[in-house]
């Protein structure tokens, strides 16, 4: 066979010519690793892992070039004990960034401004403004009091007002049981010490309050470093520094979180650097543990990790030279190289030890090891490449690259193990062996598995049939979010937004050509239930503005003089705060008969008595908490008052920048309900209904179904081609269609077993783990192509071989490796390492029980001779 003699020529002159192999060698590797060290970069924006081309990624970048400021976005969400310290923190973070020139580009705030101020009131749907309005002006007198004395005067003044007509039995105090039940909050509060603001925009407009949600928002592009590792790391840092010195963050009134594309795409390489390198030194530790109870000598061991060090330096020099960069994905190929390459040093070095017994001289073991291990080594790395090179053609180019940069690792593997390896181990040539090379237990299972073939094979068959069946059942995850460290900040950030329809961010894009498409557009995804809200450049227009600005302009001619805030109040001391608590006691106390038990006007006496001892300090400090935020609020309402009418011509540049495009399209954003944001298939079942009506959407809930169908795709396309690469190369070397269908039967029910074992333990594809599917394959026949070859070679012990014992302890060096990824704090890698552990499970329960069972039923070869 011409590969055998090229592979046994390759062996000897590297025998021959050691030193001179090493040199060369050496060289090749330090000009690969100096071409690496310079041209090698990361990747780490996850749009890059799939191809360009694909209809769904040329629609993202169309928005994303119709709208490039939600890109590279680093977003603070503020939330405060009060909305008022929500926004006063919002507003301070802001202007910090907007200073800070070296790690901020720009800050936006797209929640506030004075169009909101102005026109919030015309956003509300008519009757909730309606409502809201009556409970304005039914506060009238309240307010009046409120706006001429801004101070905790002021606001017993007012109570003063209820608790008279309350005694008097004119006034129903139902109406105002959520604002006394706040103001007795308070007052208990200040009287223990702990003076907390009240929110007068809770009190003064619930609806407003409602409709901006618990969150604030701002948008910043930070300063990107692509140098670094972490693009986004420096603005960062100086983001959660410039968070720690707010006001009401110190105080703990208030809490700045942070999310998006920027810090979510750091956090997930940090992630994965975090456990590669010592998951890679662990794992070469482990295999040098295995690797001496595998070979039992530090004159094999040694030429061994020299052997994957240099594959692995070179592996680089090629991923360098072949494609430029490293993504979130192809990262990972050093463990992986690490793990499948050594399978082949292990096969070398002990069928070596073998031939060492049945001979004593080093240089003839050395030849008829090549003889006999060469080609099966060839065929092995052929069939490991072909699993991960069949994800080269795929969209999935992240997988794509990783195939290419790993399949090439493999066939790089193979000549060091048949030029440098023979070249360290004629240098440090272990002493012959004085026992045969096989597994303790070896002999024993043989003749058991022989002895218990049919029932062991009928045992196979249902596992097969169960294989099937979790198969079948077998669900994809299509939600990158939960291949991510759950606890990066930007992911708890993401994580505590998600159920919020105001704030969730699985939402789909549609560009309508207008106005007139936008409220159409709406109207009919609105009635559909799998959304629970519709947001639209239209709808910073308004509609039946006509009647909303006539109920406005009623209350604000109602209002009008209760809302002329005195500019100088009286000045204030404590003494004046304790006159003002005496008379409201007073007034409640000779209510006292017509209110129920448990009115808040009772707490509000029982804790004024309570100030009335307190020191003037804790006085004057219960009136600032009282009053912080009321001028401040009373100046809000009268702005809302004297809203205007709004047209596409009269909106801020900011909302126009954010929701229409020059050409007059509109966007339009559906939000799914909490429901169908919860699970892949609701967020499918979602798209679907949104695609039914606007067949060209796009945005993050687009984008994450279209990338599993890809990644599907991609797969059923890679599992196609290596199943085919695989049978070509086993029918090239094994020239037998019989031979040939013993592998890959074996590999189905590796693969079989695979599924049961997932299904068992709960692991779901998704699109990080499913790159171990294809590669079963290569690593499936690797293991298998030996068994086969032998029995083809006449050898009726199977596990009684130094076969087995190099096989057993590849697997385990390989799960190892694979082990490693397990503990990655990225759960895409670590669920990778645990399904490639699982597969490798099943690939040696088929080959070493299996496989060798139904081999016994056979009748070996006409050409078997036994050695």
């Amino acid at each position: 066979m011409i590969l055998q003699r090229f592979t046994m020529a390759l062996v000897e002159f590297s025998r021959r010519y050691a030193w001179l192999t090493i040199l060369l060698v050496l060289v090749l590797t330090g000009l690969g690793l100096g071409y690496a060290r310079s041209h090698l970069g990361i990747d780490t924006n996850t749009d890059d892992l799939f191809s360009p081309s694909l209809p769904w990624r040329q629609q993202a970048a169309k928005l994303s070039h119709d709208f490039p400021q939600f890109d590279n976005l680093l977003v603070a969400v503020v939330s405060g004990k009060t909305p008022e310290e929500a926004d006063e923190t919002a507003a301070a973070l802001t202007r910090a960034v907007s200073a800070d020139r070296a790690h901020f580009i720009d800050v936006e705030r797209p929640d506030s401004g004075s169009f909101y101020n102005q026109n919030g009131f015309l956003l509300l749907p008519a009757d909730q403004l309606a409502g809201l309005l009556n409970g304005i002006v039914t506060a009238q007198p309240f307010l009046g009091q409120l706006t001429a004395d801004p101070t905790a005067r002021g606001l017993f003044a007012a109570l003063g007002l209820l608790a008279q007509g309350s005694a008097q039995g004119q006034a129903n105090l139902t109406p105002y049981q959520p604002e006394l039940a706040a103001f007795q909050t308070a007052l208990d509060q200040a009287a223990a010490g702990n003076p907390a603001p009240l929110s007068w925009q809770t009190l003064i407009a619930p609806g407003l309050t409602g409709a901006q949600g618990a969150y604030r928002f701002v948008l910043i592009h930070p300063v990107l470093d692509h140098g670094t590792l972490e693009p986004g790391g420096a603005a960062t840092a100086a983001l959660k520094q410039i968070i720690a010195g707010l006001p009401d963050v110190a105080a703990g009134r208030a809490d700045v979180h942070y999310t998006g594309q920027i810090p979510l795409a750091d956090e997930e390489f940090a992630s994965l650097a975090q456990g590669m390198v010592t998951g890679l030194v662990i794992s070469l530790i482990l295999i040098a543990l295995w690797l001496f109870l595998a070979v039992h000598s530090w004159r094999l061991i040694l030429p061994i990790l020299a052997t994957l060090a240099i594959g692995l330096a070179l592996t680089f020099g090629f991923a360098a030279i072949a494609i430029g960069r490293l993504n979130l994905i192809s990262v990972a190929f050093a463990i992986l190289f690490v793990g499948l390459a050594v399978d082949f040093a292990i096969q070398f070095a002990v069928r070596l030890r073998e031939r060492r017994f049945r001979t004593g001289d080093a240089a003839q073991a050395m030849t008829m090891t090549a003889q006999d291990i060469g080609v099966q080594i060839a065929l092995a790395a052929a069939a490991t490449a072909s699993g991960f090179l069949a994800f080269a053609p795929t969209s999935f180019v992240g997988v794509a690259e990783l195939g290419i940069i790993a399949g090439a690792g493999m066939i790089i593997a193979f000549f060091c193990t048949i030029t440098f390896l023979p070249a360290l181990l004629s240098l440090t040539m272990p002493r012959p062996e004085q026992k045969p090379i096989i597994l303790p237990f070896g002999l024993a299972m043989d003749r058991g598995l022989a002895a218990w073939r049919r029932p062991i094979l009928a045992g196979f068959a249902l596992l097969a049939i169960a294989g099937v069946g979790a198969g079948l059942t077998q669900k994809f995850d299509s939600n990158p979010l939960h291949t991510k460290d759950p606890h990066t900040e930007g992911m708890r950030t993401l994580n505590m937004l998600l159920g919020n329809p105001i704030t969730n961010p699985f939402y789909a894009d549609i560009l309508v050509p207008n106005l007139a498409a936008a409220r159409t557009m709406t109207d009919r995804l609105t009635a559909l239930p799998e959304i629970s809200q519709v947001i639209s450049g239209a709808s910073f227009i308004p509609t039946g503005q006509s009647a909303k600005l006539a109920m406005i302009a009623q209350t604000a001619q109602i209002l009008a003089p209760s809302l002329a805030v005195n500019p100088n109040p009286a000045p204030l001391t404590a003494a004046d705060l304790r006159a003002a608590m005496a008379k409201l006691q007073t007034g409640i106390a000779q209510a006292a008969p017509h209110l129920p038990a448990d009115s808040p006007l009772r707490g509000i006496a029982a804790a004024l008595a309570r100030l009335q001892t307190a020191p003037d300090a804790t006085v004057l400090a219960m009136n600032s908490a009282l009053t912080r935020f009321l001028p401040g609020e009373l100046e809000r309402l009268a702005t809302a008052l004297t809203a205007a009418p709004v047209s596409l011509a009269t909106l801020p540049p900011a909302i126009k920048r954010n929701w229409f495009l020059p050409d007059g399209q509109v966007l339009v954003q559906a939000v799914p309900t909490e429901a169908e944001s919860n699970s892949s298939s609701g967020l499918a079942h979602f798209v679907r209904a949104v695609r039914n009506l606007a067949p060209d959407a796009g945005g993050p809930a687009v984008q994450i179904i279209a990338t599993a169908g890809t990644i599907l795709y991609a797969f059923r396309e890679a599992a196609l081609l290596a199943a085919a690469a695989i049978t070509v190369i086993l029918l090239i070397a094994l020239r037998s269609w019989r031979d040939t269908s013993l592998v890959l039967v074996t590999l189905a029910m590796s693969a079989l077993l695979t599924a049961l074992f997932a299904r068992l333990v709960g692991l779901t594809l998704n699109y990080a783990n499913i790159i171990a599917l294809p590669l079963l394959l290569g690593v499936g026949v690797s293991f298998n192509v030996y068994f086969v070859m032998n029995w083809r070679a006449g050898r009726r012990q199977f596990l009684g071989s130094a076969t087995a014992r190099a096989i057993l302890f590849s697997a385990l060096t390989t799960a190892t490796a694979f082990g490693s990824l397990v503990a990655s704090h990225d759960r895409g890698t670590a669920s990778m390492g645990l399904l490639l552990l699982l597969s490798l499970a099943a690939v040696l329960i088929a080959t070493f029980i299996m496989l060798p069972a139904l081999l016994f039923t056979l009748t070996p070869p006409a050409h078997a001779n036994g050695d």
